[in-house]
């Protein structure tokens, strides 16, 4: 192909100009047209070598776009698998593998009481019940130890526990013990004194048998901000809790018998629980706070023991948990669900009386 008379490589043919005449019919030479063709076949196959072009641009096109939607295809699959694999995980682990496995050797049905009494926690008396019963009905337990790590709550909360734990006792089939780790006071305590046995470290804290009800009076910064509080109630002593009002001293009056009357079943309980063994210190039911080692000058505690060296000296070498395994579904509806409560100002389950210690 010279410079004078570049060639089309789509035409093969000698490249037209805009305003030259096609080369005359028969003329011969580099570039000549071939016989019969005129400057209209010319263009015509420029035009069937641009959709040829054009033809492969978009099969290109649409090969990429099939590469594209198979990678995609398979993210989705892929992501799909793991999301299953998952939540077939987390079903086994709530349904099968979180179930107790059966124990056929001499062991120690453990239930824990771990965090603040309450309805809504981990520390319910539902919870704690349906572990007792578990570990009870278990043949091969030679005993069922509640662990507990806990400051206490909700005192009817607690007085369920505590009946349970009587009420297994009368059976008479197992000795059910109480080991206290960190803390067991107020309303853990109250459930350990059900217990036919409590062992606590030396520097446990056990105890804090009393009752409280903690709260704040507004009244005065509201009035400072300019605020005005709107409480509707029928009754005279309906709203005498509100911490916005001032209260009466006869509603504190009254108040304080609700905390004394609660106070005095806590009392009753322990005493039934503990027996002679309770020491006749008089601030035993202040609500003071002890020692394991000083609980075992109390009679508040039969030893000074952990839960590994009361199984070594059952002879036990193998401790079983009965614990019932966390729905972690519905601990967070439950969580939401009283968080949203407080923010718009609605009242919760809670019982405002307090087993715990602060």
């Amino acid at each position: 192909m010279s410079d004078d008379k570049p060639d089309d490589r789509w035409t093969q043919g000698p490249e037209i100009k805009p305003g030259e005449a096609p080369p005359p019919r028969g003329a011969s030479g580099d570039g000549a047209a071939p016989s019969g063709e005129d400057a209209e076949t010319l263009r015509e196959r420029q035009r069937l070598a641009q959709v040829e072009m054009l033809d492969r641009w978009v099969g290109g096109v649409l090969a990429e776009q099939r590469r594209s939607r198979r990678w995609t295809l398979f993210f989705r699959f892929f992501f799909a698998a793991l999301i299953l694999a998952s939540l077939g995980t987390t079903l086994y682990g709530l349904f099968i593998a979180g179930q107790p496995s059966a124990v056929t050797e001499r062991h120690l049905g453990v239930v824990e009481v771990k965090g603040v009494i309450d309805s809504d926690s981990p520390a319910s008396a539902e919870r704690i019940i349906e572990g007792l019963n578990r570990a009870w009905r278990a043949e091969s337990a030679a005993a069922v130890v509640l662990r507990i790590d806990s400051p206490g709550g909700s005192p009817v909360q607690s007085q369920r526990i505590y009946e349970e734990i009587r009420r297994l006792r009368a059976q008479g089939d197992k000795p059910v013990f109480a080991v206290i780790e960190d803390i067991g006071a107020s309303g853990a305590y109250y459930i350990a004194a059900a217990a036919d046995e409590i062992y606590a470290a030396p520097a446990s804290l056990v105890g804090s048998i009393g009752v409280i009800f903690a709260s704040f009076g507004l009244e005065e910064a509201i009035d400072r901000l300019g605020v005005e509080r709107r409480v509707f109630a029928a009754g005279d002593n309906k709203a005498f809790l509100d911490p916005f009002s001032a209260i009466a001293p006869e509603q504190a009056r009254f108040w304080q018998e609700v905390l004394e009357t609660t106070h005095w079943q806590f009392i009753e309980a322990v005493r039934e629980g503990r027996g002679e063994r309770l020491g006749d210190d008089p601030r035993l039911f202040s609500g003071l706070v002890w020692s394991g080692e000083q609980g075992v000058e109390l009679g508040l505690v039969d030893g000074l023991q952990s839960l590994d060296g009361l199984a070594r000296e059952m002879g036990i070498e193998r401790m079983q948990d009965y614990t019932p395994r966390l729905d972690p579904f519905e601990r967070l509806t439950r969580h939401f669900g009283r968080v949203a409560a407080e923010w718009v100002g609605l009242p919760t389950t809670q019982s405002p009386l307090r087993y715990q210690l602060h």
